[in-house]
């Protein structure tokens, strides 16, 4: 329900199964991630007490980005920081991924609608390497390891 993909002890991503359940609240990001991402669930009349957040400096020197698959199927791609493919993934409606590290591809295997979050501000061409991926042909589609 939950997988990391990995390639040289570096997190590239992490899937959250939209079967995934469990009570309280579960982080599944490291703590020096500039990315946090959780999963909560409550029974109802449970009160989660107001709050604010400090202040706190922040340096952010990769985008990390996580994808709300709401409709759809979509192909993801993986490759290093050398742009040399890996492996790829299929994810369905309600999954999510974070994107952590390495490079990514996607190909829409049915119409999609997804949400996408990551810090900001967002600086156009100086934020991303685009380069040639793989075809359809080529990708070695991996199951998701449901743990």
């Amino acid at each position: 329900m939950i997988e990391k993909i990995t390639h040289c002890h570096q997190i590239l991503a992490i899937i959250i199964s939209k079967d995934f359940h469990k009570p309280g609240i579960h982080f599944f990001t490291p703590d020096e991630f500039s990315q946090q991402i959780a999963y909560m669930s409550h029974p109802k009349g449970k009160v989660i007490q107001p709050h604010t957040h400090n202040p706190v400096y922040r340096e952010v020197m990769y985008t990390q980005e996580v994808l709300f698959l709401k409709k759809g199927k979509l192909r993801v791609d993986f490759y290093d920081n050398e742009q040399q493919y890996l492996e790829s993934r299929i994810l369905e409606s309600g999954d999510v991924i974070l994107l952590s590290s390495g490079g990514h591809g996607f190909e829409v295997l049915e119409e999609i609608e997804m949400i996408e979050v990551k810090q900001g501000p967002y600086v156009k061409e100086q934020d991303k390497i685009r380069f040639i991926g793989i075809t359809s042909e080529q990708a070695k589609i991996m199951e998701l390891n449901k743990v």
